[in-house]
């Protein structure tokens, strides 16, 4: 049995709901046919965008959209992206598959695809191919309210107000595929480029320094010494590789009880990487106003036999669904230095919420866990005390409970709750301190088997289905959860 003591009694801090955001990159099928179908398709779309993805997307409560990139954002040029169709430049993706871009998704679709599912932008510019003019002007372009050359350009393509816009990040992965920088020279780049990522108006930037791969703890450090000051968020990227071997990352479906396990031990070093990080931007920046920015997470596997490898098409399986919900309440008990995370991605790459093949879409295991999740969006942080057998296989342990709780506004409190056992149900002693309620109400999301995942055949072989196996007995709840579960449980 394992033990959970929720402090309901003693709320802390709001748990961003932009930790729930999400990622959209000019990447395989993620954006054209994913997202964008074009005016003539006979899918039904609003102004060339599918109509079941918008309606999925904004059931989700997505609060933040990040585009264009990812690696395609610092050799995308985004004047090569506005006015009329028929005029945009083609372009190879020399990182995605080598395919044609023709350009037809740019700044005006992308923040009207935010207007219609009602997410903020999250804009990534180009430091690594591009110029401090080129990020100065599409800032211009988006933000001006005024008489300027950009801002008459914006009017010129049929857009007269400008947008708002809030988050803005200075590069991507400029350790890597963004330049192959140092970090002291990435640091001088990003006060330099970030200088000129005006505010015009009222309209306020969120500047997002590019940050660490990974364990590279080095480059938090040069960051934070070298910019913090100019800076209000710094990136954070890390994929659960099942296998931790990159040429070899093992399958999306077929896996047996030892990946299952190897894959949840590799999701579960997002707990030191957000301790180590957060601990040198401590250092820094004692009162934590510099945000730690997850903005890429999520499962990377081997992609589906016979499908481009450029495109990172994966299936998502209920081990997807656990590996969600893990790291969302491990973003939950880091909530005060984490203020954003982005799952990637939305649609149809890696460790997508969307599946789509033609005019068929399906939702994923990992959509459903979101979809429970949000209800901690803006909520309460609540501490939890967690005592937990260990999962053992080979020798190697991890706790076979993870758990996270919060406080909406009317004062329901939300458990989410992770068994990431394979096989074994487990049984959970919840003392919650502080609730005198009796109304209570669950959702969970498991499967028949670690393998089981949604097909175009199958749609819904794993969806959100009504929980009931709990009890209360005196002041104490007893939870049991199936195997290899996500449950969210409400306590009104």
């Amino acid at each position: 049995m394992a033990k959970l003591t929720i402090h309901a009694n003693s709320p802390k801090h709001i748990i961003n709901k932009n930790i729930y955001s999400h990622f959209s990159e000019h990447l395989g099928r993620c954006i054209y046919e994913g997202i964008w179908v074009g005016h003539d398709s006979p899918i039904p779309n609003t102004e060339g965008m599918r109509n079941d993805v918008l309606e999925a997307l904004k059931a989700l409560k997505i609060p933040v959209l990040r585009w264009p990139g990812g690696c395609f954002a610092d050799e995308y040029h985004w004047k090569d992206g506005i006015g009329p169709a028929e005029n945009r430049k083609r372009m190879i993706n020399t990182h995605w598959g080598g395919v044609v871009e023709n350009n037809h998704f740019g700044t005006h679709e992308f923040l009207r695809l935010c207007e219609l599912i009602g997410a903020e932008p999250y804009i990534s510019g180009n430091v690594g191919s591009g110029t401090v003019q080129e990020m100065s002007e599409w800032v211009e372009y988006m933000t001006f309210d005024g008489e300027s050359p950009m801002a008459n350009l914006r009017k010129e393509n049929g857009r007269e107000e400008p947008w708002k816009l809030t988050y803005f990040g200075v590069g991507n992965e400029n350790w890597g595929c963004g330049g192959n920088m140092r970090p002291e020279y990435y640091a001088d780049l990003y006060r330099q480029y970030a200088c000129y990522v005006r505010n015009y108006g009222d309209n306020r930037i969120f500047k997002i320094a590019c940050g660490a791969n990974s364990f590279d703890y080095n480059w938090t450090e040069v960051l934070m010494r070298e910019a913090a000051k100019h800076m209000d968020g710094l990136s954070l990227h890390y994929y659960t590789v099942p296998t931790g071997v990159w040429q070899d990352k093992g399958s999306a479906t077929e896996f047996g009880e030892k990946e299952w396990f190897q894959t949840l031990q590799e999701t579960m070093k997002m707990e030191e990487l957000l301790v180590r990080h957060s601990a040198i931007m401590d250092k820094y920046d004692p009162e934590k106003r510099v945000a730690l920015m997850v903005d890429e997470w999520g499962t990377w596997y081997n992609v589906e036999p016979g499908t481009n490898p450029g495109f990172l098409y994966q299936q998502n399986t209920i081990r997807d669904a656990l590996i969600a919900g893990i790291n969302l309440n491990l973003f939950h008990h880091h909530s005060e230095r984490v203020q954003m995370t982005n799952i990637a991605q939305v649609v149809n790459v890696l460790q997508a919420v969307i599946l789509t093949e033609g005019a068929d879409m399906l939702l994923t295991p990992t959509y459903h866990v979101f979809d429970m999740y949000k209800v901690h969006q803006d909520a309460k942080y609540i501490p939890v005390e967690l005592q937990s057998p260990a999962y053992t296989m080979e020798g190697k342990h991890l706790d076979q409970l993870s758990a996270s709780a919060s406080m909406d506004d009317s004062g329901a409190v939300n458990v989410s709750l992770c068994n990431l056992h394979h096989s074994d149900s487990l049984e959970v002693e919840c003392d919650v301190r502080g609730y005198a309620g009796s109304e209570i109400s669950g959702t969970a999301v498991t499967a028949g088997s670690i393998n089981a995942h949604n097909s175009f055949e199958a749609p819904e072989a794993v969806i959100s289905e009504a929980f009931t196996s709990y009890r209360m007995d005196g002041e104490k709840l007893y939870v049991t959860l199936p195997a290899h579960s996500v449950v969210t449980l409400r306590l009104a």
